[in-house]
């Protein structure tokens, strides 16, 4: 386990090195319906502006937050139903 910021719930990131590769967060209920076996994945990627620009073109919903502080993280599903979160960096920028 290692550094992890406030995201308003608790929970742990469980590090390989330096790298977060596990995110665990606690007393949250199962979601309803339960979209499979694990609540959602996430990605360290890089790119945002491109990404972004990707699921526009294809109309794909998505949600993108940022914040202060911490990357940005754009939020989409794959086509089981299983939440995929992409993370990109703070100092990335749509301009």
């Amino acid at each position: 386990m290692g550094y992890r910021p406030d995201l308003g719930f608790t929970g742990a990131w469980l590090y390989a090195g330096d790298t977060v590769v596990l995110h665990l967060y606690f007393d949250r209920p199962v979601p309803q319906p339960a979209a499979g076996v694990i609540d959602h994945m996430a990605f360290t990627t890089q790119d945002l502006k491109a990404f972004k620009a990707r699921f526009d073109d294809r109309n794909y919903p998505y949600k993108l937050q940022h914040r202060e502080g911490g990357p940005w993280q754009l939020f989409c599903h794959d086509p089981s139903g299983a939440k995929v979160e992409l993370n990109f960096s703070a100092t990335e920028s749509l301009d």
